[in-house]
């Protein structure tokens, strides 16, 4: 009967006070988000779906106009995305970017020694008999990032990166011409792929996220999505 009374107290209590008044702000608005990318961005355990907390805002409006021009696919993301402004992509953008938080220490993926050495290789190096480039020779030293419009590749589960990378070969995943992603992904065997992506999932994200404030000069090859120099 307590129980009851409570409850009925409660209700009425609820009543009088009318509609509860919800903040109209953009990190009101991007809570939408977290239910796939996690709260305030960090990602999620589900693997296939990037941090975005702390990335260029340059980058992450190229992508979120590319999922609504249709040149990322993703049905859930094209659907979120169809009806927005350039404006308000670029608002929702510029507040993801803005948050720079601390990151959990990755697992190191279950893979021989010598697949994490190959992918590192890769990623510092490149393979120049097959014109490669470096991944840090855009994304920077330290993988994260450079403005306006470069992403970091730390932080990122390796599942996503598999999938992104076959996104590019399959022509799923596309960008600006020229598309500089698209050709590099289309000169990676699947041995190099697995071993990229094993060795970025295994690195521990800096403490300080911020990302360079411009690539690399000469960045090695044009790319429709960063301004050159």
């Amino acid at each position: 009967m307590f129980l009851a009374a409570a409850m009925s107290l409660l209700t009425t209590n609820a009543a009088l006070a009318g509609p509860q008044r919800i903040d109209d702000s953009i990190a009101q608005r991007a809570v939408a988000c977290a239910a796939c990318h996690g709260r305030e961005g960090r990602a999620t355990s589900e693997g296939f779906f990037p941090r975005i907390a702390g990335k260029p805002a340059g980058y992450l409006y190229n992508q979120l106009v590319n999922f609504r021009e249709g040149r990322r696919q993703y049905p859930l993301m094209t659907y979120m995305v169809g009806h927005m402004t350039d404006a308000y992509l670029m608002e929702l953008a510029q507040y993801f970017s803005g948050l720079h938080l601390p990151y959990a220490a990755p697992a190191t993926p279950a893979v021989p020694a010598d697949v994490l050495e190959h992918g590192r290789q890769l990623v510092h190096s490149g393979d120049r008999a097959r014109r490669i480039p470096a991944c840090i020779a855009c994304h920077g030293q330290h993988l994260t990032g450079a403005l306006p419009a470069v992403p970091s590749l730390v932080g990122l589960p390796r599942d996503y990166l598999n999938a992104q990378f076959g996104a590019w070969k399959s022509g799923s995943r596309r960008a600006a011409a020229p598309d500089c992603m698209a050709q590099i992904s289309s000169k990676l065997a699947a041995a190099d792929v697995s071993a990229i992506s094993a060795w970025l999932a295994s690195q521990p994200v800096p403490g300080d996220m911020q990302p360079m404030v411009s690539p690399p000069a000469p960045i090695p090859m044009p790319c429709g999505s960063v301004p050159q120099h």
